[in-house]
């Protein structure tokens, strides 16, 4: 799950580096110039690969923290995004029954959202992530039927046939090459397997026309591949108010615990809802997207 605050940071080091985007360039443009910002190597670290691990470590020890995500999204994932217990329990229903389920997280975090996965279906639980310090997390809260493993778009693999289900929550937006990671993901698919996407617009991507321009839309449509769509905008705005009243609710928490700049970059993220819905709508977008393999599968 992606963390707003790295964005926030990103966008003003690329303003100090002078990394500045021409706004008519087109869509894919934009999305490899933003990857390869935010690929720019500190020895063999990520850009703000610091700050990411700051945030893990922080919800391990914040009880505030805890509880804002308990009031936001209704359970807590340790998540900082836009995924909130009602989208996560939308994914149940594309988890077949069985003992030799296995789900696959795109982007996994601590592991806390798939052990709620687990907890419900009984599933296999894999993911992978970037983030040492949420890596070493998920395993030592997960060791039944889970394999954790740290790593990046684009350089994990796994066998092929090998998932029931594959998620990604606001993860996608990392590929180096959106067609040749869904492509990617399709093999790892079993035959009748599923790809459920979480996926936002207007802030790490640019803001669209509608659901079938995205840039996943684009290369779902490039590979021949069919898919559904589900426009979840206007939750997403109530959500997002509700994070922002959350945030408030618990702020002299936040204070207490030293965590006032978590809580202030909270607060920034939710600035879009101080303005109205049809306002915020203009500017940002959010879509579920599920690709099933064998149902819909490959076109031409």
């Amino acid at each position: 799950m992606k963390l707003m605050h790295i964005f926030v940071s990103l966008w003003r080091e690329l303003m100090h580096r002078n990394f500045l985007f021409d706004l008519d360039q087109t869509l894919l443009d934009f999305r490899a110039s933003e990857y390869k910002a935010l690929e720019i190597l500190n020895g063999n670290e990520l850009l703000f690969y610091n700050e990411y691990e700051s945030f893990y470590k922080m919800t391990g020890n914040s009880k505030a923290f805890e509880n804002f995500c308990r009031e936001a999204f209704g359970q807590d994932f340790s998540q900082d995004g836009f995924s909130d217990i009602n989208q996560i329990n939308r994914i149940l229903k594309y988890i077949p029954k069985g003992d030799d389920v296995h789900i696959l997280d795109v982007g996994c975090g601590n592991g806390k959202m798939l052990g709620y996965l687990q907890d419900k279906t009984g599933a296999y639980i894999h993911g992978f992530d970037y983030s040492e310090s949420a890596i070493d997390t998920a395993k030592k809260l997960f060791q039944t039927k889970a394999d954790f493993k740290q790593g990046k778009i684009g350089e994990t693999d796994y066998p092929a046939e090998q998932f029931d289900l594959v998620v990604s929550m606001d993860s996608m937006y990392f590929a180096p090459d959106m067609e040749k990671f869904v492509l990617q993901i399709m093999r790892w698919l079993k035959k009748d397997g599923v790809l459920f996407v979480g996926y936002q617009e207007g802030d790490v991507m640019p803001k669209t026309d509608n659901e079938k321009t995205t840039v996943l839309a684009r290369a779902l449509d490039n590979c021949g591949i069919q898919y559904e769509v589900e426009d979840i905008t206007s939750e997403t705005y109530e959500l997002l108010k509700k994070k922002r009243g959350a945030a408030l609710l618990y702020q002299k928490d936040f204070e207490k615990e030293g965590n006032k700049d978590w809580l202030d970059l909270l607060l920034l993220q939710t600035d879009c809802v101080t303005e109205g819905y049809d306002s915020f709508a203009q500017k940002m977008a959010r879509y579920i997207y599920v690709v099933r393999k064998n149902e819909l599968g490959r076109r031409g």
